[in-house]
């Protein structure tokens, strides 16, 4: 890991734990404040799932820590990717550290409370997103450069060999 990743990694961390702490001490649970009426607003939830709500309603007294091995083992996965990417790509070292800072976050609140807090709530009408958070913008970031990434490969490599 360069100090690049590591600090991206870290802001992510530290962006993370801030604007759920404002959301925590701000607002009571489920308790909404229209950001753009129609669109946005912020809304304090817990999510006991995954991502998009995932196994909310799955019952078992183990949930919490399946959900919490799983995260800590995607993390160690991810340290390593970092630790182990010297292809010198920018774009995959950021993306993977993004995709770990985010990672962190969520894991931090799966431990400390069990579940996570989202509060981003997008709409249009009676369509909802499903609510999510600054870890979760930056795990969709991240994915989204590694995949650019991979296309960006694949179309050179193919143009290379035409």
């Amino acid at each position: 890991m360069n100090m690049r990743s590591g600090l991206i990694a870290v802001l992510v961390f530290a962006l993370d734990r801030w604007s759920k702490h404002l959301v925590e001490t701000r607002l009571a649970p489920y308790e909404s404040h229209v950001v753009i009426p129609g669109f946005f607003d912020i809304v304090r939830s817990q999510n006991t799932g995954v991502a998009f709500g995932l196994f909310t309603n799955a019952e078992s007294q183990y949930k919490v820590a399946l959900l919490i091995i799983f995260s800590i083992g995607a993390l160690v996965m991810l340290a390593w990717l970092l630790w182990r990417n010297r292809s010198g790509e920018a774009y995959s070292d950021v993306a993977i550290a993004l995709i770990f800072g985010g990672a962190l976050g969520n894991v931090f609140d799966r431990i400390r409370f069990g579940s996570v807090t989202d509060f981003l709530d997008f709409y249009a009408g009676s369509y909802h997103w499903y609510t999510f958070n600054v870890a979760d913008t930056s795990i969709s970031i991240g994915a989204g450069l590694l995949l650019l990434g991979m296309l960006r490969k694949s179309a050179m490599e193919r143009k290379a060999h035409a």
